[in-house]
């Protein structure tokens, strides 16, 4: 009797046990589920600073969506890709503006004011460093900074939603690898490898068999992009932000590894009025070129007309709505050169198709420089804090010369077309050439 208890009890207490672990199995299994079918997407993505409720709630309906045909206990990759490419969409679309000051800025800004322009990949550690040098600098309240993403970081989001010294807007370049990271753009596995002979990929079938670049190779989507992105960014910035509609003044591009000097922006104004006045022959303005220069005597309010060469004043590049307008106008050509930077290109441009070659006005004294020594053109490791450091003892040291009262050009020197000596390749691809020149189609 006692044992048919004893094992009447035991067979009880297994039961609530066994119960309790499904219980305990199901409610954790469901949070892991949900959690896979969240959002952001791989890379460590978040939500999208800023996101509105029509933002949140499409991210919402569609992991739900996903969530609940799910087959398999994981989502694939493509799935979150597909998300990401509609949340990417919806963001370009939206446009939301950040630290406007009580609301969006009106339809036209005043002559004089900027617009800079960040491109960005995915060098937080650098992009730090651009931000700290902009937080310094005078004027930055007057500025409407804009940032074109072809990375989606949660750290990267993190970072420019940490700006609040000026407005800023976020876009994103709809074409990049990450949002198409098995097909083209991106890499398709059915791309031909770099370094085979033609003759062998014909053989093969792969997909751009036809199309080697000059030197015989065949598309590297890493190095693509950058040019891709550059161009879509030009045309989205000028075409497409609704806040720029009417705006008659200069756009500054720079990338993420600049660092600027903290007299950039005053100095940049009072070089827009001196083009204006004195030199309106002057196609482009630079904020520096590469220089070794040490000692800012003499020189801090001086500024220099010269032949605009992409070796030099690629950083730091303003443009009027005029020069871009003479830009677009050579898409084909822009497009179809043979040469992977972006800048080699301009320099092809400006002997090829431009109305007439570039003269730019640029300060002695350069108001950006160059942080990023590694990355796509160099092999040695990252050193952000040193070449930081190297830049503010450089400024620090010189500060008594920054923020002159006034300009002077110094230097007319005399100015010839220069034609690019060489051409680089890695963009013989045809598809990379017909989705550069459908950008000023689409959105």
């Amino acid at each position: 009797m006692r044992f048919r208890i004893y094992k009447r009890k035991v067979l009880i207490l297994t039961l609530l046990v066994a119960a309790c672990g499904f219980v305990f199995w199901n409610s954790n299994g469901r949070q892991r589920k949900n959690e896979a079918f969240a959002p952001p997407v791989p890379q460590d993505g978040g939500e999208p600073p800023n996101a509105s409720p029509g933002l949140r709630r499409l991210a919402n309906e569609s992991a739900a969506a996903a969530a609940a045909a799910a087959a398999p206990p994981r989502p694939s990759a493509d799935n979150l890709t597909l998300v990401y490419r509609s949340l990417v969409y919806q963001l370009n679309f939206d446009q939301p503006l950040r630290n406007a000051g009580g609301g969006e800025p009106g339809p036209s800004a005043p002559p004089g004011d900027l617009v800079l322009v960040v491109q960005v990949h995915n060098r937080p550690e650098y992009l730090r460093l651009l931000l700290d040098s902009l937080r310094r600098a005078q004027g930055i309240g007057n500025v409407l900074l804009i940032f074109s993403h072809d990375f989606w970081s949660r750290e990267i989001n993190q970072l420019v939603a940490g700006v609040d010294f000026c407005p800023v807007l976020q876009v994103f370049f709809p074409f990049s690898i990450q949002l198409y990271p098995d097909e083209f753009p991106g890499h398709d596995p059915k791309d031909c490898p770099r370094d085979l002979e033609k003759e062998e990929a014909l053989k093969l079938g792969c997909l751009n068999a036809e199309y080697p670049d000059s030197f015989g190779h065949y598309r590297e989507a890493k190095f693509s992009q950058t040019k891709h992105h550059w161009w879509w960014k030009l045309h989205f910035v000028w075409e497409r932000v609704r806040v720029l509609r009417d705006y008659a003044g200069p756009v500054l591009f720079v990338e993420e590894d600049h660092y600027l000097a903290p007299d950039f922006y005053p100095v940049l104004k009072k070089m827009w009025e001196k083009k204006r006045r004195e030199c309106p022959d002057c196609d482009v303005l630079s904020l520096g070129a590469y220089s070794s220069l040490r000692g800012f005597s003499g020189k801090g309010d001086r500024l220099e007309v010269k032949t605009w060469k992409s070796t030099e004043h690629n950083m730091g590049l303003a443009l009027t709505r005029d020069a871009y307008r003479d830009l677009i106008r050579c898409t084909d050509a822009f497009c179809t050169y043979d040469d992977y930077n972006w800048d080699w290109t301009l320099q092809y441009l400006t002997v090829s198709c431009l109305p007439k070659f570039w003269k730019v006005l640029v300060p002695e004294v350069p108001r950006i420089y160059h942080a990023g020594d590694c990355g796509m053109h160099h092999k040695k490791p990252c050193r952000p804090s040193a070449q930081s450091a190297k830049i503010e003892s450089l400024l620090n040291g010189n500060r008594q010369h920054l923020f002159p009262e006034t300009l002077s050009i110094g230097k007319r020197y005399s100015t010839a077309a220069v034609s690019p000596h060489v051409k680089n390749g890695g963009w013989g691809d045809i598809r990379d050439h017909e989705l550069c020149k459908s950008y000023r189609r689409l959105q």
